[in-house]
């Protein structure tokens, strides 16, 4: 269920990257997890852009074998598309798109005219495990985390949308909320969203005392073990 999250929270959490996302999220749910957020190595273009944070809007994709809709239809279910993705009173949003062909990221549903598109209706960015093109032509300032590159678009086309995805090993339902950058993207759970500003001031304090240490001449594993201890005590 969602918790009314303000304006100053997105602000503070595009403001961070998305391991401090994820790191936090540890304390905030009081454990370490191994599933809730993306593996391997995306490719984030273009590159480096500040973080994305939002609701997702799911889709699916295919690119290896045209589309058995006719013309009129394939039109409509774009439109369709574009109707269900553009953020509904400024609520902020974040495209999360599997491609599920064989091979993904065969045929490029992201490029010049689609990040153009979605930064226009006010989109946040994007995640898919598809491929982007036009590097030099994307939409400036509109971050895109992708699994691949690649030169054409092939038969890409939209299959069908609202419903679960799974892209880069994160399975994605229509309104979870999204973190994502360069390094990946991570779903924060809504019961924890409102804890997320203090558990990264937490844990920001928390690996102050080691940083410091560490960055002193001299350093030693007689300083680490202080500088652990005196962690352990901030909370």
């Amino acid at each position: 269920m969602k918790n009314e999250l303000t304006k100053d929270w997105f602000v503070l959490l595009a403001s961070v990257d998305t391991p401090t996302v994820c790191n936090a999220l540890e304390l905030a749910l009081g454990r370490r997890q191994a599933t809730g957020f993306t593996y391997g190595t995306p490719i984030a273009a273009p590159r480096p852009l500040p973080s994305m944070v939002g609701y997702a809007r799911t889709s699916r994709i295919r690119a290896a074998e045209p589309s058995t809709l006719s013309a009129q239809e394939s039109t409509a279910l774009r439109l369709a598309y574009y109707r269900y993705v553009a953020p509904v009173e400024g609520e902020p949003v974040v495209v999360v798109q599997q491609d599920v062909d064989l091979t993904p990221g065969l045929g490029s549903f992201w490029g010049e005219v689609n990040s153009t598109v979605h930064k226009a209706l006010g989109i946040k960015g994007v995640v898919t495990n598809g491929s982007v093109r036009d590097l030099d032509m994307l939409a400036p300032d509109f971050p895109i985390v992708a699994g691949s590159i690649g030169p054409s678009h092939a038969h890409v086309h939209v299959l069908d949308f609202d419903l679960p995805v799974r892209v880069l090993g994160l399975e994605v339902h229509p309104g979870d909320l999204i973190h994502a950058d360069r390094h990946g993207a991570v779903v924060i759970p809504h019961d924890v969203a409102p804890e997320m500003p203090r558990c990264i001031e937490l844990m920001v304090a928390k690996e102050a005392p080691i940083l410091e240490a560490a960055r002193k001449p001299g350093f030693s594993v007689e300083d680490i073990a202080a500088a652990l201890r005196k962690a352990a005590d901030i909370h």
